[in-house]
């Protein structure tokens, strides 16, 4: 082989490996914003839960207190 052949051939191997270290980042980029999206879906589905507990138990409080203060005569 000669100096020219193999100079070539190592430049060839550089450009193989340099486009598997790419796609390996990309591939690592990828997974990483998969695990965000769901993370942060996570979240938003837990806000979302939180959130209607939340509406749900301050209407019941509310229709609690509106049936005392009619029983006690406070509100018609």
């Amino acid at each position: 082989m000669s100096t020219k052949d193999a100079k070539t051939f190592a430049q060839q191997a550089q450009g193989t490996v340099q486009d598997a270290a790419n796609s390996l980042g990309k591939a690592a980029q990828q997974g990483v914003n998969q695990v965000t999206d769901a993370g942060q879906k996570v979240v938003d589905q837990t806000c979302k839960v939180v959130k209607e507990g939340i509406d749900k138990a301050t209407e019941q409080a509310g229709n609690t207190v509106s049936g005392l203060e009619k029983k006690l005569g406070l509100k018609k």
